[in-house]
């Protein structure tokens, strides 16, 4: 592996080369599989036994580098705000932490969301420590960057439900919650310090409060966001059961 091939996939740790060149770095073997088997275009891949260990070191953004490593090509455009007429979707209000968004992706994946929105100002999708929270899951969820009060606004005028958190919402488990299977149902999940942007939260029909255990003594001041959003998804899937 030459010295201008390192520095070139070095350089994808940063932004403004993913998207100058359209490719990000993926780590590991499951990641590897994954993106193998997905409708993504993978353009190399780097096994550590070929290349050697000195070399897998250097172009690894992991602590301990991984056997395999591969450059995968990024969707053209994956921004929209075409909301289908039923589902459920998640829309995302300013996510900033890579992990959180990792997780929420894993947690899209296994309660099967029909996509998940998400604003401008959320962390990147391709950063490395969000492919890597993934754990394969963007490579299956639809994701879309899109104006988040305009999509929620377009929920509601094709006769469908906004939800969001906050402190003076009503109890959730208790509350009657539609599921997305006739009109679009959109939950939208706030920003980690901030919770939900006033914009957004102007398109929100329906507010809902996770009550803490016991009620009105809660430990925390609030929920991580991406702890918040299982909670919350997985209520919403129970009353389908």
């Amino acid at each position: 592996m030459t010295a201008a091939e390192i520095k070139y996939v070095k350089s994808l740790s940063q932004k403004k080369f993913r998207d100058s060149e359209g490719l990000f770095v993926v780590e590991g073997e499951k990641l590897v599989q994954e993106a193998l088997a997905s409708r993504f275009g993978v353009e190399k891949v780097y096994h550590r036994e070929e290349i050697g260990e000195s070399a897998m070191e250097r172009i690894s953004s992991l602590a301990s580098p991984s056997p395999v490593l591969a450059l995968v090509k990024k969707p053209l455009d994956i921004s929209s705000s075409t909301l289908p007429d039923k589902g459920l979707f998640l829309a995302l209000d300013g996510i900033r932490d890579p992990g959180n968004l990792g997780t929420i992706l894993r947690v899209a994946d296994w309660f099967g969301i029909d996509a998940v929105y998400a604003s401008d100002d959320t962390v990147e999708l391709f950063n490395p420590k969000v492919v890597q929270a993934t754990m394969g899951a963007i490579f299956r969820v639809k994701f879309h960057y899109c104006n988040v009060p305009e999509l929620c606004s377009s929920a509601l005028k094709s006769g469908g439900k906004v939800y969001g958190t906050f402190l003076d919402g009503d109890n959730f488990y208790s509350k009657e919650l539609s599921c997305g299977t006739e009109a679009p149902a959109v939950i939208v999940i706030g920003n980690e310090a901030n919770g939900i942007s006033a914009p957004t939260a102007a398109c929100v029909s329906d507010r809902l409060y996770i009550p803490p255990y016991p009620a009105g003594d809660p430990g925390s001041e609030s929920l991580n966001a991406a702890i918040a959003t299982a909670i919350t998804v997985a209520e919403f899937r129970r009353r389908e059961l």
